[in-house]
């Protein structure tokens, strides 16, 4: 079932790439809504992942994966002419990503190992 849950996990990513080139994203109508769009964007991806891949290592390379996504993102909304670029999106990108890693196993459970034990077994 792991296949099931990395699909899931990289279509979340590709929903990200998606909502941040398209020229019409959604709006959260609230103060800094988009950045609490990013924050849970990326901290949600991040946990996602750290429940997949549990070595140390793994982790790192993820981490630093999803920020170096933040910031190319940034830069490709930039290129579109559509787009704004700024760098307060990348640190919220980061902080969720920080938020994401904190909130993984260990220190949480993990869910989707619970989630397939409930409904796959």
């Amino acid at each position: 079932m792991s296949t099931l849950w990395k699909a899931a996990g990289w279509g979340a990513v590709v929903l990200i790439v998606y909502l941040s080139l398209t020229p019409i994203p959604p709006q959260i109508d609230i103060a800094q809504g988009d950045k609490l769009g990013h924050l849970a964007a990326y901290g949600l991806a991040t946990l996602w992942f750290a429940q997949l891949y549990s070595g140390r290592w793994q982790r790192w390379g993820l981490a630093l994966g999803m920020v170096a996504l933040g910031i190319a993102l940034e830069y490709a909304q930039r290129a579109t002419g559509y787009r704004t670029f700024e760098v307060a999106d990348m640190l919220a990108d980061a902080a969720g990503v920080a938020l994401g890693w904190l909130a993984a196993p260990p220190r949480l459970p993990n869910l989707l190992a619970w989630a397939q034990k409930r409904l796959f077994s």
